[in-house]
């Protein structure tokens, strides 16, 4: 009877730690499932007349630098086309910019950063009867790009089979065992093989 305990005890710690392995994450954090990486990084600044967005891939000093600036209205949001801007840098009152309309609302900003550092853009945006000077604060040259995180890996389909055969397995031991105990056991009525034998004496 002990080795029956002993067996169904030992049947509920297997299937419970079957059932915590399969839930358990030996992977990257939750947000290893996140979206993947950006591909630009983006500043942006506003005022009671614009909104302005400007959008950049990674920059390396001393080389040419792209930059799209999106120009809107604060008020309703349309793109601003035809507007005159005007872009320097208080870091370096030397650097020059050329900015060229490629759609509404939509402007190239062309030019060099010198090193790998934080800059800043001072634009002055004249559009019709409106003006403004807005200030496009963190424009980090020389920085790269955040790697997206790698999705932890699914459980294999050979570990859940592996699993699933061992539960089975121990089902049928615990049944062999049971019908040796069984089997083992004295039947009802039938006297043990070292019950004391009766003598009986005949009588004259």
């Amino acid at each position: 009877m002990k080795q029956l305990l002993i067996l169904l005890l030992g049947l509920l710690l297997l299937s419970g730690n079957a059932q915590a392995h399969g839930g358990e994450d030996h992977g990257a954090s939750g947000k290893a499932a996140a979206p993947a990486g950006a591909t630009s990084f983006s500043v942006a600044a506003l005022s009671e007349q614009f909104e302005v967005l400007l959008r950049y891939e990674p920059l390396e000093g001393g080389e040419p630098a792209d930059l799209r600036l999106f120009l809107s209205d604060y008020a309703t949001n349309a793109p601003i086309k035809g507007a005159k801007l005007t872009l320097t840098n208080p870091e370096d009152a030397n650097l020059k910019w050329a900015v060229t309309e490629k759609g509404p609302g939509e402007y190239l900003v062309e030019g060099e950063f010198p090193a790998n550092k934080a800059y800043s853009f001072a634009l002055n945006v004249v559009a019709g009867d409106k003006a403004d000077l807005l200030l496009l604060d963190g424009i980090k040259v020389g920085e790269k790009l955040p790697v997206a995180a790698t999705p932890a890996a699914a459980p294999s389909l050979f570990s859940s089979w592996k699993t699933i055969l061992a539960l089975i397995g121990a089902f049928v031991l615990g049944i062999g065992l049971t019908a040796l105990l069984l089997r083992r056991r004295p039947r009802a009525g039938v006297p043990s093989s070292t019950a004391t034998p009766v003598v009986y004496e005949n009588q004259a």
